[in-house]
């Protein structure tokens, strides 16, 4: 299945992927030399802390500017309560990914570099297959939302200049559609680089800009409950007359899907597992990185939902940062906006490689003749080497640039498109297969006490997700009765 790399490059919905990690020499481990590792690979230098440092540079995202928005729906006792759970639930999944690193023996057993690999070893190809539709799909859902996303932050940058220059005399309404297209335009000409996700100062780049939003963004959120000395919102989230009984209804649910949006990041887990040195085993040494990194996660997490609200009650906005508006100082917000599209420039391409490389290497073993499907013409670049055009590359890649810009100026809901992403991608590869695969690999008993409690927290956490879905599907419906199609404006 040429999916199986898909795990080496994707990530969450919120970041990019961790790239090349430094290896050292270290001292013989189980089954291996001083130099090599057991499976003849450089060895492994990670410990608990740099696989922590991993996960949460990697997690800490887009996904949080949307979670003071979740928090106003479901109020301050739910709220946070239902943060903390998912934390709870994907801690408790990522021990149990984690121990499906190895196949058979945990100490010297088949390492599975990959979320792939480890789905291959446990359930057989059929999963597999199911695994890497639920991936490509959800990948492709990724780019509608980081289309979407950065459209309306370099709005907020034009509009915030615009406020400031006319003294708040204009409004300075905008149509979304021409940053839209600058923003495809410009992922149309990154998408012909050839390896960008491979980029070594990607990651360090990503992990720059999302921690300068992000900070930012509960930065102003404390600045302004202490400017005003007002702490919003109420115990049962947004009130009945702001929205109908039905909507809240519905916003409960999407709300969910959000939530569980910042925290798929399962994914990227046994590819860090894969850097980390024993004795002790990988398997000890991920549960403490899994528990340190979701702890911190959480405490972000908790800090920018609950700060956002507590700033804006009922009217938190579903993406935190276009919430302060004009507040000054202005400058500081178009600092974290630009930041937030030059994330999602590069992890546009990053998310979408994996699929491009699906695509492309199932044309070429269907097509194995095709000229315009494997030829390479070789364009000469001085001062550099020659760079391979390939045309079913130039046509496919842009053809899907242009899809997900079309999507995405039919659909340009970011807090809908983020709670459908979350729930398509939150209980099946956060929850499913890592249940599946440690039931495989310890053997459990059906019908035994552990299998029934396994399936338990699997069925409870489907019917959290297709209510989440259903949410944010009502949310798209009900947007789609006052914005007409192609002409959004804020």
């Amino acid at each position: 299945m040429p999916c199986s790399k898909m795990a080496e490059n994707a990530a969450t919905k919120n970041h990019f992927p961790p790239q090349v990690f430094s290896v050292s020499v270290d001292m013989p481990s189980q089954g291996g030399s001083k130099w090599f590792d057991d499976d003849g690979r450089v060895r492994r230098t990670g410990t608990v802390w740099t696989a922590s440092a991993h996960i949460i540079t990697a997690v800490i995202g887009s996904g949080v500017l949307s979670l003071a928005w979740a928090v106003a729906q479901l109020g301050w006792i739910a709220g946070p309560a239902v943060m903390f759970l998912f934390s709870l639930v994907t801690y408790f999944t990522s021990s149990l990914l984690a121990v499906c690193y190895r196949t058979g023996d945990p100490v010297n057993g088949k390492r599975n570099y990959t979320y792939m690999d480890a789905v291959r070893s446990n359930l057989g190809g059929g999963m597999v297959k199911i695994c890497g539709y639920v991936q490509y799909l959800n990948l492709f859902g990724v780019a509608i939302g980081y289309t979407i996303a950065a459209s309306i932050s370099m709005m907020a940058v034009k509009r915030s200049n615009c406020f400031h220059k006319t003294g708040g005399k204009d409004p300075c309404h905008m149509n979304a559609n021409p940053y839209m297209i600058a923003f495809g335009i410009a992922e149309i000409i990154f998408s012909q680089i050839p390896d960008f996700e491979k980029l070594w100062w990607l990651s360090i780049v990503a992990a720059v800009m999302s921690f300068t939003y992000s900070s930012i963004g509960l930065g102003l959120g404390i600045a302004k409950v202490a400017e005003t000395g007002n702490i919003q919102g109420s115990l049962t989230g947004i009130s009945i007359g702001t929205v109908t009984e039905t909507q809240k209804i519905w916003r409960s649910f999407q709300a969910l899907g959000d939530i569980a949006f910042a925290y798929s990041f399962s994914i990227i887990l046994i590819e860090i597992q894969d850097t980390v040195k024993s004795p002790p085993t990988e398997a000890k040494t991920m549960k403490k990185a899994s528990l340190i990194s979701v702890s911190v996660t959480t405490l972000f997490y908790m800090l920018c939902g609950c700060f956002g609200y507590a700033a804006f009650g009922d009217m938190s906005p579903g993406n935190l940062l276009t919430g302060f508006g004009f507040y000054n100082p202005y400058w500081l917000l178009d600092i974290a906006n630009v930041a937030i599209v030059i994330h999602l420039v590069g992890a546009y391409q990053v998310f979408c490689q994996p699929l491009f490389a699906f695509i492309e290497k199932t044309a070429a073993q269907r097509f194995p003749d095709s000229e315009f499907i494997t030829k390479e013409i070789k364009i000469p670049i001085p001062g550099s080497r020659s760079y391979n055009l390939n045309l079913f590359r130039l046509v496919f890649r842009t053809i899907f640039v242009i899809l997900t810009t079309l999507i995405s100026m039919l659909l340009p809901f970011f807090n809908d498109i983020v709670g459908l992403l979350g729930a398509l991608g939150f209980w099946p590869l956060t929850v499913y297969f890592p249940v599946e695969m440690y039931i495989a690999q310890k053997k459990i008993p059906k019908w035994s006490t552990r299998w029934l409690c396994l399936q338990i927290l699997n069925a409870t956490c489907l019917i959290i997700t297709i209510a989440a879905a259903t949410g944010s599907v009502a949310g798209v419906v009900g947007d789609l009765k006052t914005v007409k199609p192609f002409q959004t404006s804020y």
